[in-house]
């Protein structure tokens, strides 16, 4: 037998440190490889760890809720020595090579030391239920998350393994019906963190002032809340967007009504019977098209070691940022200017299902181009959104009311909204920035401009 010290990984995202959220084992549970032992929030992402040994819990060595540093130990094994590999050599996984663009992987697995018999970590490895499904262990975990009984669902992968977007196919048929655009919240905006009960009566957590600062003590109506892992990076990566880019905002009101006409009829069709369809998928159809028209929008700014310089990007990563209970998280679709209008609408789709749930993966946030912003769904007519940074360019999407409108002379109900747009100044000048708004307010008054 063998005691194994497990420290916290880095999960391929360059952070150095993440929260334990809720431990999966106890002292004296067996394990096996690749079983989850926890869940770890980092600044990103909500991501179950995985156990690199097989054997018995020792000792959690963290707390709940407790930010650690990458390279501390967190756990321990006791582990049988006895392997295939043959005897005094512990079996480990060995996590797989990082993803080209970042993504949630697992490194710094193993023993710690002295000699290892690696093999296929079995997450990578299709694996077969008594039931005769064959799905890997993360497809399988998402179709868990999602209500999806793998037994019911039509695989298409290789040998009838059970793919990602078999899974998700299926979650969509079956919420045809269900709001899969706007977070549920609950009657409590966001939660406090209860005071330690170590702390003295009537002053709140982390606000107990110095005998010297001469501040008032605080009482039970106060109550601070940690900053850390998603409002973390949130607030770090807004500060210095809103420090570093020169941001200008514009914005246009705009007659809709044609937009909604085409929703309507979309949701009616056969063809986007498993697909939920939402004024989004036009907003997002015309941003793409209008950054085709104005590429600097989708440009962004660069330092050098030889000076500033502008890098134009000729494709869209199309980031859409979704209000989460875990806070705003901005995933974007990969090569959206490639896609359909049906194929857009599924990735949408995708997008949301996941950010809801708090499981967008760290590849899916990385390398966005510009943004869109629904503050609609909360009321708001406009608003003046910050760039997210590495990007030049945010579209903020008011709610779509009806308001009088004149037309042809005469005032009439129609579909109003508001399209805003912030803008890195550096980048782009005030006619690009206004030509694009306008491009993509013309698209909202008439959709049939996309059809080329």
């Amino acid at each position: 037998m063998s005691t194994q010290n497990f420290t916290l990984p880095d999960v391929g995202e360059g952070l150095t440190e993440a929260e334990i959220v809720a431990w999966k084992v106890a002292p004296g549970d067996t394990v096996a490889i690749n079983d989850v032992i926890c869940e770890i929030e980092t600044a990103k992402s909500l991501v179950e760890l995985p156990s690199p040994h097989a054997g018995v819990v020792g000792e959690l060595l963290v707390a709940e809720g407790a930010t650690v540093e990458v390279g501390s130990p967190i756990i321990t094994f006791v582990t049988d020595a006895r392997d295939d590999a043959g005897p005094g050599v512990i079996a480990t996984a060995e996590a797989p090579a990082p993803e080209e663009g970042g993504g949630s992987v697992l490194v710094g697995y193993g023993s710690g030391g002295g000699a290892t018999s690696r093999r296929k970590r079995p997450a990578e490895r299709p694996v077969r239920s008594s039931v005769g499904v064959i799905a890997k262990p993360p497809i399988r975990k998402l179709a868990r998350d999602l209500g999806v009984d793998l037994t019911a669902v039509t695989p298409s992968g290789a040998d009838g393994e059970v793919t990602r977007d078999d899974v998700m196919k299926h979650a969509e048929q079956a919420s045809v019906f269900r709001n899969i655009q706007t977070p549920e919240w609950g009657d409590v905006r966001e939660e406090t963190v209860p005071a330690p009960q170590s702390a003295p009566a009537g002053l709140a957590r982390g606000l107990a002032p110095s005998p010297t600062s001469g501040a008032p003590a605080s009482d039970d109506r106060t109550e601070s809340i940690p900053v850390k892992g998603v409002r973390k990076a949130t607030s770090s990566a807004m500060v210095q967007s809103a420090y570093s880019a020169p941001h200008v905002t514009v914005w246009k009101d705009v007659d809709a009504t044609r937009t909604m006409e085409l929703v309507k009829r979309l949701k009616a069709s056969p063809d986007y019977a498993d697909i939920r369809v939402s004024p989004l998928l036009i907003v997002a159809r015309a941003v793409i098209w209008a950054a085709r028209r104005t590429p600097m929008v989708n440009a962004a700014w660069i330092e050098t070691e030889n000076g500033a310089e502008i890098a134009v990007r000729h494709y869209v990563n199309l980031g859409i940022a979704a209000a989460t209970p875990r806070g705003l998280l901005v995933p974007n679709i990969k090569d959206a200017q490639d896609l359909s209008m049906r194929d857009l609408a599924r990735a949408l789709n995708r997008l949301t299902l996941t950010a809801r749930d708090g499981k967008t993966s760290p590849a899916d946030q990385q390398h966005g181009t510009i943004t869109i912003t629904n503050i609609g769904v909360f009321g708001m007519d406009a608003g003046t959104p910050i760039i997210n940074p590495g990007e030049a360019g945010i579209v903020a999407m008011g709610t779509i009311s009806q308001k009088p409108w004149v037309v042809d002379g005469e005032v009439r109900p129609r579909w109003v909204t508001t399209v805003a747009g912030s803008f890195d100044h550096r980048v782009v000048d005030g006619d690009g920035m206004s030509r694009f708004i306008a491009d993509v307010a013309s698209v909202l008054e008439e959709p049939a401009l996309l059809v080329e």
